[in-house]
């Protein structure tokens, strides 16, 4: 197979973007507690009231709600994301809410020009669909303030013998193919970042990974 192209995963998540919410829902069924896992990746980020987190590929905004109960109507969000469709989505979840204090930017994550001195940047099951990964994860961690952290919850395969269902469960219904599993963003992290962490999820399928800028930089 092919490795997904940049108008390939805009094509799949134009197609999905009205109803992407409720297929996420949906892995509560096969106890994918995707949810849950959103909550631990965002308190993982270690927010203040007042600070800025930028978001990669942040979709149709279903991790707004959480930032803001940590940063507040003070703080800022810079929702960043490739496909307009998906954005179109986060735009009217916003103005349901009256949310003022949140940015959406419809760029390739790779270009992205992060704001200097930001508080925090997350992407939930997204960094791995872009192929140059190492350098947005790289860019991030220069943008952040010192002691400030990058977080990524992903997918990926598990190193047990459950590993021949993730066609089936994951990889195929959020559009990542086998082949982008054996990408592996947690190792950036590793390398640019200090006082990492990588805690597996729901039987190695997922995980969350965390890294904060050292005084010395990237």
């Amino acid at each position: 197979m092919t490795i997904p192209t940049g108008e390939d995963v805009v094509n799949l998540y134009r197609r999905r973007a009205k109803h992407y919410d409720f297929t996420a829902n949906l892995y509560y069924l096969i106890g994918f507690r995707e949810w849950t896992y959103r909550k631990k990746a965002v308190k993982a980020l270690n927010l203040q009231r007042g600070d800025t987190v930028v978001e990669i590929g942040c979709g149709t905004g279903l991790n707004f709600s959480l930032l803001r109960q940590t940063i507040g109507p003070e703080g800022k969000i810079i929702g960043v994301d490739l496909t307009d469709a998906m954005l179109a989505q986060a735009r009217k979840r916003v103005e349901e809410n009256g949310w003022s204090n949140v940015e959406l930017i419809n760029s390739d994550a790779t270009s992205f020009q992060f704001p200097t001195g930001v508080d925090g940047i997350i992407s939930t099951f997204a960094i791995t669909l872009v192929p140059e990964f190492d350098k947005v994860i790289q860019n991030g961690c220069k943008a952040l303030s010192p002691g400030k952290r990058w977080i990524v919850l992903d997918l990926k395969l598990p190193t047990n013998r459950l590993s021949w269902l993730a066609p089936f469960f994951l990889f195929r219904p959020f559009g990542v193919r086998k082949e982008l599993a054996t990408r592996h963003p947690w190792e950036s992290i590793n390398k640019y970042l200090k006082n990492t962490s990588l805690t597996e999820l729901y039987m190695g399928f997922a995980y969350i990974a965390a890294g904060e800028r050292g005084e010395a930089g990237c």
